[in-house]
């Protein structure tokens, strides 16, 4: 995406308002989920907004304007004011990456309806990746939280334990180009890429 900057501007443009609403409706559907579950801490940080620039990340803002998959400004979360903390806090991470699927999915059909897949395309490609990249179990991406809110007290509290001391690193090595690609990325790109083929025709010539 960064390569089209000089080569092509416009087509710049387009990903980069494609990386600012999927960014934005991102971590605006955490923090709206938050505020909905009892924790107003998100809302009262004005996380609860669809100001893009609330939401920016400078490392995940990167990696997505070099890889097309990244994260967002994480959103505050009290877990004293949630009811059930594990079971709220996966709920909350949960409606990042489905709301990126379902917005996804909305402009596909919107897509057909009325063409445009130079504009809309972006959009969708942009939000298939970051939800499936931030549903990988892996600290500190949303996985992780949904993951320990399927697991009973004696799991969840060793895996958190694991996650708190190794998780960043365990990301960061897996993000890593061996061999001129990373380990997560050839495990999520024929995800991605196959979610992609069924929204956008000619999906796969896209990325």
């Amino acid at each position: 995406m960064i390569t089209e900057l000089f080569s092509n501007p416009l087509s710049f443009l387009i990903w980069l308002v494609a990386l600012l609403v999927a960014l934005t409706i991102h971590e605006f559907s955490h923090a709206a989920m938050a505020d909905r579950l009892g924790d107003p801490t998100a809302r009262l940080a004005g996380r609860k907004t669809l100001n893009p620039f609330a939401h920016l990340d400078p490392i995940g803002t990167l990696m997505l304007l070099f890889f097309r998959v990244g994260w967002g400004k994480p959103v505050p979360i009290d877990d004293y004011n949630l009811q059930d903390s594990r079971r709220d806090t996966a709920l909350i991470s949960l409606a990042g990456p489905g709301s990126n699927l379902i917005l996804a999915i909305f402009l596909a059909i919107l897509m057909r309806l009325i063409g445009l897949i130079g504009l809309i395309g972006p959009m969708i490609i942009l939000n298939v990746s970051l939800g499936i990249f931030n549903l990988l179990p892996i600290h500190p991406l949303d996985g992780a939280k949904i993951l320990l809110g399927f697991l009973d007290d004696e799991q969840a509290y060793k895996l958190e334990v694991f996650y708190r001391q190794f998780g960043l690193i365990l990301l960061i090595f897996l993000l890593f180009p061996f061999f001129g690609t990373s380990p997560i990325m050839a495990v999520i790109w024929p995800i991605i890429n196959f979610i992609i083929r069924i929204l956008v025709p000619g999906g796969t010539t896209i990325i």
